[in-house]
């Protein structure tokens, strides 16, 4: 039933057997016995593609139900819900986890000696079922009604330019300024949209789209370019905060706000939600909570204070 729920979920049999860590041939033999079995046909195969049939998605959903109480059977008579172990993956945006998750995770591996983390950093959009994701961090509105979602915090943006870049070209006084000077853009790694910048101050709100020679879809390397004196950059505050308080970075139109992002943590709603996954779900709304550049502000705001 693992397989065959496996091989549902990874659209083959060779993805399935790749997260499962089994031989291809392991898998596809496991499901020809399963349907023998059953002597009921669960799945359409063809060299490009494997689908499931009508009686197989049956037999999926009810497989999924099963498995998740055997799960639930095991995690009663076990130590498991006070000691979660195995293998848990995780995905999130690149700056998130290199300023936020990566620096707090010796307090999570204290409580969870047990658990091997898997955790992918990347800007660009994952697929938790398709890539065997188990859940994933994710900023700003989520676009996968499929998914079960806990809002868990709020991204701030600021404004700010390198000393080198301000001393050639002066500082902006005003967003429409902005116009006139270079910009460094930021691009959506699904869409390919360049995304334009908003401000807001005394019920005024502009959205300008930006002049700029270069555009990035990674933020850590958003970061340097600004870093670098190529342009004006809008980037999230918490990985601003340090080169700004070290004085590489300033931050400039520190009385318009930029419309903050919600932070959200997401995992597949057919997937048994284990003690694992439980228990990273709450450590990370736990962190997100404690942390200053996660929370809700209503007024123009400089930069946090070092916590």
């Amino acid at each position: 039933m693992e397989v065959f729920v496996q091989v549902v979920d990874a659209g083959g049999f060779s993805r399935a057997a790749d997260l499962m860590q089994l031989p291809k041939a392991t898998v596809s033999t496991l499901i020809q016995q399963l349907e023998t079995s059953l002597s009921v046909k669960l799945l359409h195969r063809t060299t490009r593609q494997v689908s499931v049939t009508a009686d197989g998605a049956a037999y999926y959903e009810r497989c999924l139900r099963i498995l998740s109480d055997v799960k639930d059977a095991e995690e009663s008579l076990s130590r498991t819900r006070l000691s979660p172990s195995g293998r848990l993956r995780v995905e999130s945006p690149t700056g998130l986890a290199s300023e936020i998750l990566v620096p707090a995770l010796p307090g999570f591996f204290e409580r969870y000696p047990d658990i091997q983390l898997e955790l992918g950093s990347s800007d660009r959009p994952v697929d938790l079922i398709e890539e065997g994701v188990d859940c994933a961090v994710r900023g700003g509105a989520l676009g996968d009604s499929t998914l079960i979602a806990r809002r868990i915090g709020v991204i701030h943006f600021v404004t700010c330019a390198a000393p080198a870049y301000l001393a050639k070209y002066g500082a902006p006084q005003h967003p429409r300024d902005l116009e006139r000077h270079r910009c460094v853009n930021y691009f959506s790694a699904k869409t390919g949209k360049i995304y334009d910048w908003d401000f807001t101050r005394d019920g005024e709100r502009i959205q300008v789209p930006m002049p700029g020679v270069i555009a990035l879809n990674d933020s850590n390397a958003y970061v340097q370019a600004g870093l670098a004196g190529l342009g004006v950059i809008q980037m999230t505050d918490y990985l601003l905060l340090e080169h700004v308080r070290a004085g590489r970075m300033v931050q400039l139109l520190p009385d318009w706000i930029t419309d903050p992002l919600p932070v959200h943590i997401v995992y597949p709603q057919n997937r048994h939600l284990s003690a694992k996954v439980r228990v990273f779900v709450e450590w990370v709304a736990e962190l997100f909570a404690n942390h200053p550049g996660m929370r809700l502000r209503s007024p123009a705001h400089p930069l946090p204070e070092a916590a």
